[in-house]
């Protein structure tokens, strides 16, 4: 049998509802997904999914090609979207149609090649001084509530990506609530496979007080320059190439929702899984330096990132079926950062895991290039934590995960600490 006669029958055929991503609906199975994930890597590792009408793809090896050659360029434009009688939507497309997110080569490597030269790794290095402060001022201010409780996201996990994506943008800090709230609004889009129409009106509110917001943010700093990404996007140039205004606008909005989305979920999952797992907490506390290797078993284990889309570029096998050019991959880089074949004994939480590659940023060119910062925000952010409250307990069994089914994270994570 053929590999197109093969897809044919299993297309024909039932297909199991029981291993639709679908399911992620169900509030049980999105606070635990992993038995899900791991069914689809070793029942159907590329699974055609009818609901979805796309193919799943969920093992290591096969999630990193997808990530390699399969193509960004996903958004429908504009006209295709008023052809397909949804013309509503244009105001997003316009945007995300510019983003770095959602492009393919040759407009992907320009823009990303404009970008590193205001987003280095280096430059963000510098800020570690800066982020220990904001750090230890938010972990001062639940002290002085004098309650010995917090709640980890509320107190730390949202307003410290928040405070400093602000300041790397270069707009005031007083401005991150409103920022976190059309951050949160564009996030959801970005995360869930099927939409509500009802959130419609709200997101579209949401992406043309950004896209304004923005364009005034650009003008004034055209006219009084400081220091901040804004700034480094109106002056990045590649061989006289520049940023256009329409591109500037459009990466600061998915440059600000990465920041503050991504972040937050890796402090709250961290923290959750930290106090899931007491022996490996201990081990953590008693030895600060294992921090970095920590976040990035936290990163693995429970990935802020669950999966991301591709297109195929034309026609292609992978893992035994028949891909036609065009139709969509998710690519569930949770499923391969627990995948047996690449991480040992995949579903324990080990701070000091050797060879620990995951996928949780994502890969080769699409890399996310603000990981350098996550990286240190985390780190800073458990440093501070354990070693301020040794006695950290968690308040609750079943913490309420975000609906968001792309973007992990919990609403909330209330611990106590005298």
């Amino acid at each position: 049998m053929t590999v197109e006669t093969h897809n044919r029958v299993v297309r024909k055929g039932k297909p199991d509802p029981t291993l639709s991503l679908y399911h992620l609906l169900d509030p049980e199975i999105l606070a635990n997904p992993y038995p899900l994930f791991h069914r689809l890597r070793t029942e159907d590792p590329v699974h055609w999914d009818p609901f979805l009408h796309a193919w799943i793809v969920t093992r290591y090896s096969d999630v990193l090609e997808v990530l390699h050659t399969f193509s960004a360029d996903r958004t429908p434009a504009p006209e295709q979207l008023t052809a397909m009688g949804l013309s509503q939507l244009n105001p997003i497309a316009q945007v995300m149609v510019r983003q770095m997110l959602f492009l393919g080569a040759p407009a992907h490597t320009r823009l990303r090649g404009l970008a590193s030269k205001a987003f280095t790794p280096a430059r963000v290095e510098t800020l570690r001084a800066h982020i220990q402060e904001i750090v230890e001022k938010l972990l001062d201010d639940v002290q002085n509530n004098n309650t010995d409780r917090m709640d980890v996201i509320a107190d730390l996990a949202e307003p410290l990506p928040a405070i400093v994506t602000a300041e790397m943008l270069g707009v005031p800090t007083s401005h991150r609530h409103q920022l976190k709230a059309w951050s949160a609004d564009f996030a959801e889009m970005l995360g869930n496979f099927q939409h509500n129409p009802d959130h419609v009106p709200k997101v579209l509110k949401s992406v043309r007080e950004m896209t304004a917001y923005f364009r005034d943010a650009v003008q004034e700093q055209k006219e009084q320059p400081r220091e901040g990404l804004i700034h480094s996007f109106l002056s990045a140039e590649v061989d006289g190439d520049r940023f256009t205004e329409d591109e500037i606008v459009a990466n600061l909005i998915v440059t600000m929702v990465g920041g503050q989305e991504t972040t937050t979920n890796l402090i709250g999952n961290g923290m959750l899984t930290l106090l899931r797992n007491p022996q490996e907490m201990q081990r953590l506390r008693e030895d600060l330096s294992l921090i970095p290797s920590a976040v990035e078993e936290m990163l693995r284990y429970e990935s802020p990132s669950q999966h991301t889309a591709r297109m195929a570029p034309n026609d292609c096998e992978l893992g035994g079926k028949l891909i036609r050019e065009r139709q969509a991959i998710i690519a569930v880089m949770a499923a391969a950062n627990r995948d047996p074949e690449r991480f040992p004994d995949p579903d324990r939480f080990d701070i000091t895991r050797k060879d620990n590659r995951h996928l949780a940023f994502g890969y080769a060119a699409h890399f996310c290039f603000g990981a350098p910062l996550a990286r240190i925000e985390g780190q800073i952010a458990f440093s501070a934590m354990l070693r301020r409250f040794p006695f950290l307990r968690l308040e609750t069994e079943k913490p309420t995960w975000r609906t968001n089914l792309g973007l992990r994270g919990v609403t909330s994570l209330a611990v106590a600490f005298g």
